[in-house]
């Protein structure tokens, strides 16, 4: 959720544009600051359709996956991967699978330096519900909206329990969440 972390989802998020649906995996992020950028990408919505000479539809604003997504998450993300999942889900981009995230995400700011060059570090920072009725994420974390805790001995031979949870969550979401952009309409004739 920092600097090459963003250049890491603009290099993955564009090639996946045609596709139907999204899996988002933030299992394991340490955090960062860019959450809100990429939640924003994720969470634009289609308002018209654009349409030039001889080529094809795309969706406006552009640069946009119009179908369903979720978001892989477990205890090993933090900070700003916890505000990630939360973002996702408060912004109704879609569902969250794995296991609850560590919830750490009072953030810290360095003092003035001591004398012998130790730091101290402060917490300077916290996020509170929009409501303004309880601080939220620390000491709990984000819990998931479908409950999947990866047996290690299946993971270490390879078998990943919330990946193939995502998969299958997707697959039935396109049931009947799948979208697709319609064809042009008839072409206006101007006489």
């Amino acid at each position: 959720m920092g600097v090459e972390g963003l250049n890491e989802f603009v290099r993955r998020f564009y090639p996946q544009l045609q596709r139907e649906a999204l899996i988002v995996d933030v299992r394991g992020n340490g955090g960062g600051n860019v959450s809100p950028m990429i939640a924003e990408r994720l969470n634009r919505e289609l308002v018209m359709i654009s349409m030039s000479r001889n080529g094809s539809p795309s969706p406006n604003p552009s640069d946009q996956l119009v179908g369903p997504k979720v978001t892989l998450m477990n205890e090993y993300s933090a900070s700003d991967g916890d505000l990630f999942p939360y973002r996702f889900r408060s912004m109704g981009i879609g569902k969250l699978i794995g296991k609850r995230s560590w919830g750490g995400v009072v953030g810290i700011s360095g003092s003035l330096p001591f004398v012998d060059n130790g730091t101290l570090m402060r917490p300077e920072f916290a996020p509170y519900s929009k409501d303004g009725k309880t601080w939220i994420i620390e000491g709990h974390g984000v819990d998931p909206d479908i409950v999947v805790d990866n047996d290690p001995a299946r993971e270490f031979k390879g078998e990943d329990q919330q990946l193939d949870k995502a998969i299958d969550v997707i697959l039935e979401e396109l049931k009947s969440k799948a979208q697709t952009l319609p064809p042009p309409p008839p072409f206006p004739v101007k006489n």
